[in-house]
């Protein structure tokens, strides 16, 4: 049994979760504790309690933890890699890939420990000093999804470390093993009892405590659960910073390089079997290049290898739980009867049940009335919407209730240009995949994409810290 940490102290539970590997579900990963309301109550009290000291903690003491937890990530990348693609299904380089940006994150933050700048200020008052500070929020929830099972709890709970603050990480239920190995990893690091907790279970069943007893919650997950959040942490006085959906744009005009185009396409929709909030989703093909682009994408996305993740030839993994993959296969219906045009796989691979696996599908004929082009289904799933031109173009890309990402793939600096500053979206992209993005920049959306402060980088001590304006004469 994998325990949850409370206080310092590994604590059990009467009931568990068996952690099992979503390419083969023979493969039992382990069984991992599940967290109940009284559990919630200790680590909120553990926390609060441990908040009096670490508060006033200095610097170089959050610097040495959280660049020793770094250190641990990047030197165990490997066999921690081959736990996220066992429970999660993420490829293996992949699954490396992310336990790498878990420890840069960690050492990034290190350095902002050091870095948490104030101001001196002259005053309008003869003899009088102004100083702003920051300071930290207090106990922070930390709620995140199963797609990045290490690094989005990184990129919470680093910055939440580094400024000052307690955190209870509150990880998806089907993907407790990395969460619990960075607890591991954190407890061996030496923080202090209560300063990092460890709550492993149904978001129903603790979800709502964290949300009444946090100073701050931060959560990265569906916009249902997210407006959920929102009300429940607001109402209790909470900070409250949201990541959730996407149904994010790649527009590909006639200029553009169609290598650079299908290439962008393929990573950005498909790799990670699609189960990211920054997916490219939605292909928006002017009409001069759709013949071209829709051959050579059939090709490259038919050529797709599917398999078992940790597998060394196989591009694209199992989707991550039995739930999911019976919400794909029920969105590509659905895209079906809308009459949307399967061009590409879009087909279960096996009987669904040793293995999640769908051929990456692909659509064609589709309009933006269709369900396909308006809800985000987090899987292997891309369709194209035909336009006339760049006009038009930027019309269906600002066409969603959702901002988070936005790219395009052209020659012309015009365009690109244009694209940048009319995309009501919170990052945008050029010739590059929508679905990669730095450690330390800032990370967020627009519209029901996000809300609050952004996450990662130095903008990340906005929902961290609060700030405090002294005077003080003299």
């Amino acid at each position: 049994m994998h325990d949850n940490l409370i206080g310092g102290r590994w604590t059990s539970s009467e009931t568990a979760y068996e952690n099992r590997n979503p390419s083969d579900t023979d493969d039992l990963i382990g069984s991992y504790a599940q967290a109940g309301a009284q559990d919630a109550s200790r680590a909120l009290a553990a926390a609060r309690e441990a908040f009096e000291d670490w508060q006033y903690s200095g610097p170089q003491q959050r610097f040495d933890l959280l660049d020793a937890v770094g250190d641990a990530l990047l030197a165990r990348k490997a066999a921690i890699g081959d736990l996220l693609a066992r429970e999660e299904g993420k490829t293996l380089p992949e699954a490396v890939g992310e336990v790498a940006r878990a420890g840069a994150i960690f050492k990034f933050f290190a350095g902002e420990a050091l870095r948490n700048a104030g101001e001196i200020l002259p005053s309008v008052r003869p003899g009088v000093k102004v100083e702003v500070t920051r300071e930290p929020v207090g106990v922070v929830a930390a709620i995140t999804p199963w797609n990045f099972p290490i690094a989005i709890p990184a990129w919470k709970v680093a910055p939440a470390l580094a400024y000052g603050n307690c955190v209870i990480l509150k990880p998806a239920e089907i993907t407790p093993g990395c969460a619990w190995t960075l607890a591991e990893i954190l407890h061996d690091a030496g923080a202090p009892a209560g300063v990092f907790n460890l709550l492993m279970g149904r978001g129903s069943a603790i979800g709502p405590l964290l949300c009444a007893g946090a100073d701050a919650v931060t959560f990265t997950g569906s916009t249902g659960v997210g407006a959920g959040i929102r009300e429940a942490a607001g109402a209790a006085g909470a900070r409250v910073q949201l990541e959730m959906g996407g149904k994010n744009p790649l527009l590909i005009l006639d200029d553009a390089d169609l290598d650079t185009a299908v290439n962008c396409a393929v990573q950005g929709a498909y790799y990670s079997t699609g189960q990211r909030c920054t997916a490219s989703s939605r292909l928006v093909v002017t009409r001069g290049i759709y013949p071209r682009f829709l051959a050579a994408l059939t090709e490259a996305v038919a050529a797709l290898r599917v398999g078992d993740a940790r597998a060394a030839d196989v591009q694209i993994g199992p989707l991550a739980s039995a739930a999911q993959y019976r919400t794909v296969l029920g969105h590509i219906e659905a895209a079906e009867r809308d009459g949307a045009r399967l061009v590409a796989g879009g087909r279960p691979i096996g009987d669904g049940e040793r293995g999640y696996f769908i051929a990456p599908a692909l659509f064609d004929d589709t309009t933006m009335a269709m369900s396909v082009n308006r809800e985000e289904i987090f899987g292997p799933v891309a369709s194209i919407v035909v336009v006339e031109d760049f006009e038009a173009g930027m019309a269906v890309v600002n066409d969603t209730e959702f901002g988070l990402t936005a790219g395009i793939c052209t020659t012309s600096l015009r365009h690109a240009e244009q694209f940048k500053r009319r995309a009501r979206a919170g990052m945008t992209m050029v010739n590059l995949p929508t679905a990669g993005v730095d450690y330390h920049v800032p990370f967020g959306g627009r519209k029901s994409s996000s809300y609050g402060p952004r996450e990662q980088g130095t903008y990340a001590r906005e929902f961290y810290t609060i700030v405090k304006t002294s005077y003080q004469a003299g």
